[in-house]
């Protein structure tokens, strides 16, 4: 009984994948001068590539700064419940003297 193959074309899902993962980079410069007159110069850089790919060569090349990232644990959850609370009580107070103002101009 003979082997039978299927046919080993790539699929759109296959191509996006490696895309994502390796990246792809176009980098054009444009320059249009007109008697030795700069006119336009158009410079442009598309970067497609996933988020970790791109962070991890460009902060290789030099790119792009490290950002830092907040610490949300260095606030005990009990503090942010509480200044949650309190600006809530601040929004509610700011509101209701609004109506108010607006309820005597209009009377």
């Amino acid at each position: 009984m003979p082997v039978e193959r299927a046919a080993s074309g790539t699929s759109l899902v296959d191509v996006l994948d490696r895309v994502l993962d390796k990246g792809i980079v176009i980098d054009a410069w444009v320059r249009v001068s007109l008697v030795g007159i700069d006119l336009i110069t158009v410079e442009a850089r598309v970067v497609v590539a996933s988020i970790d790919t791109y962070l991890k060569y460009s902060e290789a090349v030099g790119q792009s700064v490290p950002v830092a990232r907040p610490a949300l644990e260095s606030r005990p959850y009990d503090e942010l419940v509480a200044e949650n609370q309190a600006l809530r009580a601040e929004l509610h107070g700011v509101g209701s003297r609004s109506r108010s103002r607006r309820s005597r101009a209009g009377a």
